[in-house]
C-alpha cells in the first residue's frame, strides 16, 4: 500500500518513484518524518533523480541515504551525508531553485486559468444586449465589448464577420491612401479639376445608387416584421434593401468608426461603462436619445434617464415627479420678450442675467446634443433667442441660439441648436436667418463663433450658399463687390469668399479675382426653392425688436 501512495507525484510536484522503491522496507512513521523535513527530502529527491537508472540496476548504492543501525532513515537533516563534498554547492543551488518554483506554484494554484485580455477590461461587466456573451467587437479590433455600440449581436453580426469586415475596410483604406498619394503629385492650384479616377468613381457611385431596389417584396417585409417582433428594440432593425448597397456600406463604416472612437475614449478613461452618462430624456411627448455627456448633478446623471418639463426645462428623476410638476407648472412659453411671431412660430429673447436658472437648464439640455460646448453656468453675459412652435397646449421648444451682449469680434451666434425632433425640417436655417436679420437691424456684419459642430457647419455652409445664389440671381449689374454682398446680406466677407471657393465661382485671372455667375447652380437652387415652397422662412416684417443698449 505504501508503494502505491508514493508511485505518483509528490505534494511538491517532484517525482519520487525511485525514492520510494529504495525505501520500501522503511516504516510509515519514519517516512512521515522524512516528508516533514522538506530540505532533506528536496535534496535527496534531486540527487536520486539524477541517478535513477543506477538505482534501478543496483550498480551504485553509494548515492542512497545512509541507514541508522536500526535500518531506519535518518531522523534529522544533520544525519544526511553526501557522497562528494564538491556537490554541496550544486545541491544547494538546485534546492533553492526548486523551492522557489514550488512556492510560485503554490501561490498561483488557487487562481483559475483563463484567457488574458486588456488590463482595463472589467470582467464583472456585461453587454446589455440579451443573449450576448460580451465577446467580440463591432470594429473587429477588440476582444470584448460592454456597450450596445460595440455589440456584434445587436447589429445582427457575429464576431468573425466583424473581423472580416475590418480587414476589408483596412484594404480599402490602403487603396485610398495610395490613390491620394498619386493625386498629390499633380500641380497644386487653387481650384483643381476632378481627376479621371475621381470622375470614374463618381459614375460608379451614381450607377450603384441607380440599381437600388424600388422597395421590399412580401417575403422581405415578413422577414423584417418577424425580426422586429422577435427582438423588439434589443436588436438593430434589418437594414438590407432599405437603401443602396453603397449607402448601406457607408453607414456600416460610420458605425464602426464611431464605435472605435468610443472604445478609445473608454480605454483612455474619458468614458466608462456605468459612468454618469444620461442615455435618454423624456421631453414633452418625445423620448430622445442623447449624443454627448452633459454635466448634470451626479444624483441625476447616474440615473441614465431624465424627465424634463418642456416649458420651464426643470429636470426630474421619475415620471411621477414630472406628472406632479406638470399639474402645477404655470409656464407655457419661455420667459422673456416675444420679439417675433408669424403663424405658429415665435421667437423669445431671454436675458441670461434676468432668467439665470432657465438659461442654465437650456445650456445643460443643449450639451446633450452638442460636442463643442463649454458654457453651462456663466450665462449672464449672453442673450438667448428661443424659437417655439405653438399649439393649444403651449409653445414647444424648437431650437435656440445664444449671443454675447457685447462681442468684440462681432459674433452674432455663440451657440446654436435645433432639437432632434425638429431637425431636417428647415428650422435650423430659420434660426441662422434670424440671427443675420438681427445683425442687419444692428447694421453690423455677423459671423458664428468657432468652432462649429459638424451639423452646425453643414447648416451654415448650406445657408451661405443659398444667400449667395439668391443675391446673384437678383443681381443685374456687371461688376460685383464682396463688400457690397456683405453689407446687404450681413454675412462676413471671409465666409462669402470661402463659400464662393467651395462653389468654384471665384477665379484669379490677370491679377484680379473674378466672381463667376454659374447659371447651372442658380437654376438648381431655383428648382429646389420652387419645390420647397415658402413654408419655413423668416419674415422681416414680423420682427418687433430694437437692439439692446449695453448690459
Amino acid at each position: 500500500s505504501f508503494t502505491q501512495r508514493t508511485a505518483g507525484s509528490s505534494s511538491d510536484g517532484t517525482e519520487d518513484s525511485d525514492f520510494s522503491a529504495d525505501l520500501e522496507h522503511t516504516e510509515v512513521s519514519d517516512i512521515a518524518r522524512v516528508r516533514r523535513s522538506s530540505t532533506r527530502l528536496t535534496r535527496a529527491s534531486l540527487r536520486l533523480s539524477q541517478s535513477s537508472q543506477d538505482l534501478k540496476q543496483g550498480a551504485d548504492r553509494d548515492e542512497t541515504p545512509p541507514r541508522t543501525p536500526t535500518g531506519n532513515a535518518p531522523s534529522s537533516e544533520s544525519d544526511i551525508e553526501v557522497s562528494s563534498p564538491s556537490n554541496d554547492l550544486e545541491d544547494e543551488r538546485l534546492a533553492k531553485e526548486l523551492s522557489l518554483k514550488e512556492a510560485a506554484a503554490h501561490d498561483l494554484s488557487h487562481r483559475p486559468k483563463r484567457r488574458r485580455f486588456h488590463e482595463s477590461y472589467n470582467f464583472n461587466m456585461k453587454c446589455p444586449t440579451p443573449g450576448c456573451n460580451s465577446l467580440g467587437h463591432l470594429t473587429g479590433r477588440h476582444e470584448r465589448h460592454f456597450s450596445i455600440s460595440g455589440c456584434p449581436l445587436y447589429h445582427n453580426l457575429s464576431a468573425d464577420e466583424c473581423k472580416v469586415r475590418a480587414s476589408t475596410r483596412d484594404k480599402q483604406t490602403e487603396e485610398r491612401t495610395l490613390s491620394h498619394r498619386q493625386d498629390e503629385n499633380r500641380h497644386s492650384t487653387r481650384n483643381q479639376a476632378p481627376t479621371d479616377r475621381q470622375l470614374r468613381y463618381k459614375e460608379k457611385v451614381t450607377e450603384l445608387r441607380r440599381k437600388r431596389n424600388s422597395g421590399l417584396n412580401k417575403e422581405q417585409k415578413e422577414k423584417y416584421m418577424e425580426h422586429r417582433q422577435s427582438h423588439g428594440t434589443s436588436r438593430e432593425p434589418l437594414l438590407e434593401n432599405i437603401t443602396s448597397d453603397y449607402d448601406l456600406e457607408l453607414f456600416r463604416k460610420a458605425q464602426a468608426r464611431a464605435s472605435d472612437d468610443l472604445e478609445k475614449l473608454r480605454l483612455a478613461g474619458q468614458v466608462s461603462e456605468g459612468s454618469n452618462m444620461i442615455k435618454t430624456i423624456v421631453f414633452g411627448r418625445y423620448e430622445l436619445d442623447t449624443w454627448y455627456h452633459s454635466p448634470y448633478p451626479e444624483e441625476y446623471a447616474r440615473l441614465g434617464r431624465l424627465y424634463m418639463c418642456e416649458f420651464c426645462l426643470k429636470y426630474m428623476k421619475s415620471q411621477t415627479i414630472l406628472r406632479r410638476h406638470m399639474a402645477k407648472c404655470v409656464w407655457k412659453h419661455p420667459p422673456g420678450d416675444e420679439i417675433y411671431r408669424k403663424g405658429n412660430i415665435s421667437v423669445f429673447e431671454v436675458d441670461g442675467k434676468k432668467n439665470k436658472i432657465y438659461c442654465q437648464n437650456l445650456c445643460l439640455l443643449a450639451k446633450l446634443f452638442l460636442d463643442h460646448k463649454t458654457l453651462y453656468y456663466d450665462v449672464e453675459p449672453f442673450l438667448f433667442y428661443v424659437m417655439t412652435e405653438a399649439d393649444n397646449t403651449g409653445c414647444h421648444l424648437v431650437g435656440y441660439f445664444s449671443k454675447e451682449k457685447n462681442s468684440f469680434l462681432n459674433y452674432n451666434v455663440s451657440c446654436i441648436l435645433t432639437m432632434p425632433q425638429y431637425m431636417r425640417q428647415g428650422y435650423g436655417k430659420m434660426l441662422i436667418d434670424f440671427s443675420y436679420l438681427l445683425s442687419k437691424v444692428e447694421e453690423k456684419v455677423g459671423s458664428p463663433e468657432r468652432p462649429l459642430s459638424d451639423l452646425g457647419l453643414i447648416s451654415y455652409r448650406s445657408y451661405w450658399k443659398e444667400v449667395l445664389l439668391r443675391y446673384l440671381n437678383n443681381f443685374q449689374g456687371k461688376e460685383i463687390s464682396i463688400k457690397e454682398i456683405s453689407q446687404e446680406t450681413a454675412v462676413n466677407p471671409v465666409d462669402i469668399v470661402s463659400t464662393l471657393q467651395s462653389l468654384q465661382m471665384l477665379k484669379y485671372w490677370k491679377g484680379k479675382h473674378l466672381v463667376l455667375k454659374r447659371q447651372d447652380l442658380i437654376d438648381d437652387w431655383k428648382a429646389k426653392e420652387t419645390k420647397r415652397g415658402n413654408g419655413k422662412t423668416i419674415d422681416p416684417t414680423a420682427l418687433k425688436w430694437t437692439p439692446p443698449k449695453g448690459t
